[in-house]
C-alpha cells in the first residue's frame, strides 16, 4: 500500500531566513524593539561589510527596516523587524521544530534511524 506523500519539514525552510547570519540577525532583532548595527556586528562576529550585505538581502525581502540617523554627533544605523520579518522568523522556527520532531521520532531506542531497509554506502562502518 502506498501512503500519502507529505512534504519533508525541510521544504518549509526559507532560504532567505535560514542562512546562519540572516537567522541570527532576525533572532537578535526579535529580542529588542530595534537593534543597533554595531551591536549586531559584534554579537554575530561579522565584518561591517558582511553584515551590510546580509541586511540588504533582508531589507529587499521586506523582513527588516534600516534607519540611519545620529545619536548626538555619532552616526547610527538601527535595524528593526517588520511584521513580515516577525512572521518569517516564526515560520522558520516552526519548520525547524517540525524537523526536530520528525527526526527525534524517527530514532530507534538503540539510536538508529527507522524508515529505511538499505543503509547505503554512507552508513558502512569505517575500516579499522
Amino acid at each position: 500500500m502506498v501512503g500519502r506523500m507529505t512534504e519533508h519539514p525541510t521544504s518549509g525552510l526559507d532560504d532567505v531566513v535560514h542562512q546562519r547570519v540572516r537567522l541570527g540577525i532576525l533572532a537578535v532583532a526579535k529580542e529588542a524593539r530595534r537593534v543597533e548595527f554595531t551591536f549586531l556586528r559584534t554579537t554575530l562576529g561579522l565584518t561591517a561589510g558582511n553584515l551590510s550585505q546580509h541586511l540588504g538581502v533582508l531589507e529587499k525581502a521586506g523582513l527588516v527596516t534600516i534607519d540611519k540617523g545620529y545619536e548626538g554627533k555619532r552616526a547610527r544605523t538601527w535595524i528593526q523587524l517588520t511584521k513580515a520579518g516577525k512572521k518569517a522568523l516564526h515560520d522558520e522556527i516552526a519548520a525547524l521544530r517540525s524537523l526536530i520532531h520528525r527526526l527525534e521520532g524517527a530514532e530507534e531506542p538503540d539510536g538508529g534511524a527507522t524508515g529505511t531497509t538499505d543503509p547505503g554506502p554512507a552508513a558502512a562502518p569505517a575500516p579499522h
